[in-house]
């Protein structure tokens, strides 16, 4: 049986500095997982060129306004080519190691970067040169300026060589120089973001950090030179801690970019409805990364724990959730007969009039993501929805039947699982 979580507490109270780092890398690539959750359920309904222009309006929204959030963050706002590789450090475009991003500063206005390893492009090398070229040419092009922008908006960020890969084993996998031309015209900002600008989550005041977490075991901000080998661990407790609030609410901003551009398509039912297939596959696959992390057991306190940092709950400031067990009054001392309520608070991502957001998804009856999310861990776990609770969105009860069948995967986490990032394991630590 996992150990009891103070479900009261902060999702980042009481946990190490190590632990902390270990989380921060797992949130970065459940969010770039968004896509390949997402994606497949697009190429039925509006073609591989609908997919690809789907994706290039989420990124080019929601990328130039969490690039500038990190930069205020983190205390490195700036125009040189090195504000620019220190916000893709930090976005769940590039998760570390997933993304293996290398960096170079030539100077304020020169710089390169490669990829030693690209985890989208294992993904998508499979499915052909046509997928190949739809994201490493007609996606990456717009949407690498777009990031660059937040920046500087004359910084033009062009191929040395990309795939299709020739030779086949070609290694690095792409490179790209970065450049600030000083009479070039400046890039406007994307009409994309412009409309996310106006959504509850990019008004999101920036993350605090608990008052209990160390802040003398790491920096506090990266204001210092590029570390062009970051890794997480180089960041105090306290800053972790911003930096994953942050991180989950870029997520919570690609979702959303998402949703609006589907909905431009079709309507905002059907947004909705993929929206809410495409919560229930990356919630289901960061569940099993999740509770491989904690060593979370198909239990209710294993339950309660990976739910208490899952990112369809994080920042708590914008779509938090609220977690208690309910002893049997028969059997108090055990789980035996207990239930375990989730209340989703009535929070500025359940308050979109539109209700294109994971959390109006799931306070508006979409319960498959938090299904997905209980029961990829524990398939004997059941879930119905309550009244909800006060100053809640929602409340379900989940509880588990030791004597009932399990419950099969969803086909969503199994599309989803599709990707190289479901079973990625990290290397660089410390």
């Amino acid at each position: 049986m996992t150990e009891p979580t103070d479900l009261a507490a902060s999702p980042y109270s009481g946990r190490s500095h190590a632990e902390l780092a270990e989380l921060a890398r797992e949130l970065l690539l459940a969010g770039h997982l968004i896509d390949r959750s997402g994606m497949p359920h697009l190429i039925n309904r509006f073609g591989r060129d609908g997919m690809r222009d789907i994706a290039i309006d989420e990124w080019m929204a929601a990328s130039p306004i969490y690039t500038k959030r990190m930069q205020r963050l983190l205390g490195f706002e700036g125009d040189k080519v090195e504000t620019i590789f220190k916000g893709m450090q930090l976005d769940v475009g590039a998760p570390p190691e997933f993304m293996d991003f290398r960096y170079e500063v030539h100077d304020d206005a020169h710089g390169e970067f490669h990829l030693a390893h690209c985890g989208a492009l294992m993904d998508v090398e499979p499915m052909g040169d046509d997928y190949v070229q739809a994201m490493c040419h007609d996606i990456e092009d717009p949407t690498f300026d777009a990031t660059a922008m937040a920046s500087n908006p004359r910084a033009q960020v062009r191929p040395i060589h990309r795939p299709p890969r020739v030779p086949a084993d070609r290694a690095p996998h792409c490179a790209w120089t970065v450049e600030i031309v000083a009479d070039a015209e400046a890039l406007p900002f994307p009409a994309q973001a412009e409309r996310l600008s106006t959504s509850n989550a990019a008004h999101l005041p920036l993350a605090v950090a608990p008052a209990d977490l160390a802040t003398d075991d790491g920096w506090a901000d990266y204001a210092g030179d590029l570390d062009s080998s970051l890794v997480m661990e180089q960041f105090s407790s306290a800053t972790l801690a911003k930096i994953m609030d942050e991180v989950c609410l870029q997520g919570h901003l690609l979702a959303r970019g998402f949703l609006l551009s589907v909905a431009e398509r079709s309507s905002g039912e059907e947004a909705a409805e993929i929206g809410a297939k495409q919560l229930c596959g990356v919630a289901g696959v960061t569940t099993k990364r999740l509770a491989a992390m904690l060593d979370a057991g198909p239990d209710l306190n294993g339950i309660a724990a990976v739910l208490a940092i899952h990112p369809m709950f994080l920042p708590r400031a914008y779509g938090g959730v609220s977690l208690s067990i309910e002893p049997a009054p028969e059997d108090p001392g055990s789980l035996n007969g207990a239930t375990l309520v989730v209340s989703l608070a009535a929070g500025p991502g359940s308050a979109e009039v539109d209700g294109l957001t994971w959390p109006a998804i799931l306070a508006n009856g979409g319960d498959t993501g938090l299904n997905s999310a209980v029961q990829c861990l524990a398939p004997l776990a059941r879930l119905e929805r309550m009244n909800p609770a006060d100053g809640a969105a929602a409340s379900w009860r989940i509880w588990v039947e030791p004597d009932g069948e399990s419950v099969r995967q969803a086909d969503e986490v199994t599309l989803t699982e599709f990707s190289t990032g479901a079973g990625f394991h990290f290397e660089r630590r410390g």
